[in-house]
């Protein structure tokens, strides 16, 4: 179970980057005001999802602790992210207020998984 709970929190990491990689190449355009959700935003976001649900299940069955206050928070982070790159996905230019979100939303899913022991 140790080799599976790392290669999802791999697989984590790599959701996270092309999240936050997305939000991050949006910027500039999102000043100009022709921001756009891509592609690496919406893989990013399930991909997150999906390997950090996995990783809860996982620690569960193994008898590990797991705050679930905490995840319980960072899940809700994830599904309101989720949701604004669906419901935004198809549009030619978002408002800025939903790039910078995205990008808010995931630094703070950050920080709780670092600071919140």
């Amino acid at each position: 179970m140790d080799i599976l709970f790392s290669i999802l929190l791999i697989l984590h990491f790599i959701g996270l980057a092309a999240l936050l990689g997305g939000v991050l190449v949006q910027v500039k355009d999102t000043i100009a005001g022709k921001g756009k959700i891509i592609a690496g935003m919406i893989h990013g976001a399930l991909t997150q999802l999906v390997t950090g649900v996995a990783m809860v299940g996982i620690a569960e069955m193994g008898g590990g602790h797991v705050n679930t206050t905490k995840i319980a928070v960072k899940l809700a982070i994830v599904l309101i992210i989720t949701v604004l790159v669906f419901l935004f996905r198809k549009k030619t230019a978002v408002a800025s207020w939903v790039i910078w979100g995205i990008g808010l939303l995931t630094v703070a899913n950050i920080v709780i998984a670092v600071v919140w022991h």
